[in-house]
């Protein structure tokens, strides 16, 4: 089965798949989980090949086998993820952009921590980027060990071995081997949503807040009343 690249060769699911095999498959989503360097990696179309390849007995391992591996590889990433926030703290704050590594993804990571407390761990994982930089904000955060693990545990299986199983269901259906490319597309605007809906939502909340700003120019900018009282006093 060939499918469309959506960007590099070396990030088609496919390709990756076909080259590396599941320890590929494994040793991707324990970095996407947690690792600096794995926040451009295809975790979601990535799970869904894998999925429709066991189906398809491309890969021969039984599919509770893999939903389990990949839901510990991600599970684990995120464990080294906390562990690497919990050492390196503040200081991963005042870390210089370089080309595998921008400020402003951790800053989006850190706000979607504050916003939605632990239950972030289980949202993140659904959200491209964010969810390899919330695991460390955890730690920087150092959010409390017990909740984590719980949350982290959650947030694993449920994309782990549900991002999977829907690509062995969905790889019983002839359309969607016959058009495979379009499935991998679509896997990947979907998970761009929460990305997009959550940039509209900020703009939407600065607007109102720009809004709501006193106008510098009205009366509170220190010009002198000239209403009724004012006349009285003049006369």
């Amino acid at each position: 089965m060939n499918t469309l690249a959506l960007g590099p060769q070396w990030l088609d699911p496919d390709y990756l798949i076909e080259t590396f095999g599941l320890l590929g498959v494994l040793a991707i989503v324990f970095a996407e989980s947690g690792l600096l360097i794995g926040f451009f990696l295809p975790g979601d179309s990535l799970l869904f090949t894998t999925g429709l390849l066991v189906t398809t007995d491309v890969i021969k391992q039984e599919l509770w086998l893999v939903c389990v591996a990949v839901a510990v590889a991600a599970i684990v990433g995120d464990q080294v993820g906390y562990l690497f926030g919990r050492k390196v703290g503040p200081s991963l704050f005042r870390r210089p952009d370089s080309k595998l590594f921008k400020q402003e993804n951790v800053e989006k990571a850190h706000e979607f921590f504050e916003k939605h407390g632990p239950k972030s761990l289980i949202l993140a994982r659904f959200v491209p980027i964010v969810r390899t930089f919330t695991p460390i904000i955890a730690g920087v955060s150092r959010m409390n060990y017990r909740s984590f693990i719980i949350f982290n545990i959650i947030g694993g299986v449920l994309w782990g071995t549900g991002v999977t199983l829907l690509g062995s269901a969905l790889g019983k259906v002839d359309f969607v081997h016959e058009h495979i490319e379009l499935m991998l597309i679509a896997i990947v605007l979907l998970s761009i949503i929460p990305i997009v809906i959550e940039f509209l939502r900020a703009r939407g909340k600065a607007k109102k807040e720009a809004a709501a700003e006193p106008d510098p120019q009205g009366p509170a900018s220190g010009a002198p009343n000239q209403g009724p009282r004012g006349r009285h006093a003049k006369r």
